[in-house]
């Protein structure tokens, strides 16, 4: 831990050095929130979100905040150790081009509705959105989505070669996120919340009909991004095979071979002897033992780690490296030859300006972020960019 602000109702715990006024400011409105318990825990890739800073964690007594679960409700991180040592630049270019074939990328949707029994288990007859959105949903499995999430191929340092997927629960977490937000804020309206609307923090208790619904609701989402991760994974592993033939992936981390973790969601955990519901925004759990993957930037190492269960961080540590300034900043400051000179031994380099805004300059040291969470995890496996398509 770097430090501690103590101004406000509760701590806030910074595994950062410096924070940007805004991310630091909506920190303090959640350290000031009446239903928080015990700290507010900020982790080292922190910065500027919607109501709560990305990076952040926050345990509750008795309600939820869909804003401190975010819109893409369930992003989050897949890889697959496999059992290769080497790839060709003339294989890793046809394995780039097939992955594009069979995964949809940006606003892209899947041309056909996929199979009902790819989606999660359960009975959408019983949501209010998921019952609205769940034959759009069908389209949407495995695609990459927008933004900062992507498809990397990669060296490992245990020698060998890794696939790593980051992406989310795209339509229908964000269907799922407004409708609930847009609700407590009428609630919090209607029953006069000292918690402005201009806070962008309203809450649903959890002994209402509404808190329960987006329980139910939110835990959907958490289970299609992974589906959606899944199903991805499949298509590329079948890439893999068309291209290289016969290979293997390791269960060394886990039983089927797919690494899984999320970053965006809400859970009822036991946090100093209390039953809490942990919001994770941009943070992901490090229980003591428990495998996890922190990415770093376009260009940079990522990694598999070990949580240490660090229990002022409420058991959590990064998501990745963290944003240093906005999409619309890096692409009218970056230098694009820059930018392609540090990825020129690595497959999909930024080619036009517009392809500024994922670049490595846009995100925080990788380097950095990981000595600042020694106390969080610690690290597995390097893993080395090899090839990467951004959403």
């Amino acid at each position: 831990m770097n430090q501690v602000i103590s101004t406000e109702r509760v701590p806030i715990k910074m595994w950062l050095g410096d924070m940007e006024e805004g991310a630091l400011e909506q920190a303090k409105n959640l350290a000031n929130l009446p239903f928080v318990f015990k700290h507010i825990a900020i982790m080292p890739d922190s910065h500027l979100g919607y109501g709560m800073p990305i990076g952040g964690v926050m345990a509750t007594h008795g309600v939820i905040v869909p804003n401190a679960v975010g819109v893409d409700i369930g992003c989050g991180m897949c890889a697959v150790k496999t059992s290769l040592t080497e790839i060709s630049q003339e294989n890793l270019k046809k394995i780039m081009g097939g992955i594009r074939q069979v995964v949809p990328v940006g606003f892209n949707h899947q041309k056909e509705k996929q199979d009902i029994h790819l989606l999660p288990v359960g009975t959408p007859n019983a949501y209010t959105v998921i019952e609205r959105e769940i034959e759009n949903a069908r389209t949407q499995i495995g695609t990459l989505g927008g933004g900062n999430h992507f498809i990397e191929i990669q060296k490992g340092s245990d020698g060998f070669i890794w696939i790593m997927i980051h992406s989310g629960s795209r339509n229908l977490g964000l269907q799922v996120a407004s409708h609930y937000n847009k609700l407590a804020e009428e609630l919090n309206e209607k029953y006069f919340s000292s918690i402005t609307k201009d806070k962008q923090l309203a809450f649903l208790p959890l002994d209402i009909q509404e808190g329960q619904d987006y329980l139910i609701e939110m835990k959907y989402c958490v289970d299609f991004a992974l589906a959606n991760r899944r199903l991805m994974i499949e298509n590329i592993l079948k890439v893999f095979g068309n291209v290289l033939g016969e290979y293997s992936c390791s269960t060394e981390y886990s039983a089927d071979g797919i690494l899984n973790i999320a970053h965006n969601y809400a859970v009822m955990e036991n946090h100093f002897n209390t039953n809490v519901i942990v919001h994770r925004k941009g943070a992901t759990k490090a229980s003591a033992g428990l495998v996890g993957i922190i990415p770093g930037s376009m260009g940079t190492k990522s990694y598999i780690v070990e949580g240490l269960g660090n229990k002022e961080s409420f058991e959590s540590c990064s998501h990745g490296a963290g944003r240093k300034m906005g999409r619309k900043q890096a692409i009218n400051t970056l230098d694009l030859a820059h930018e392609q000179e540090i990825m020129k031994d690595i497959l999909g380099a930024p080619r036009v300006k517009d392809d500024l805004q994922e670049a490595s300059g846009a995100y925080k040291d990788i380097d950095v972020v990981m000595e600042n969470q020694k106390d969080l995890v610690k690290i597995l496996v390097e893993l080395h960019p090899l090839a990467v398509i951004k959403g």
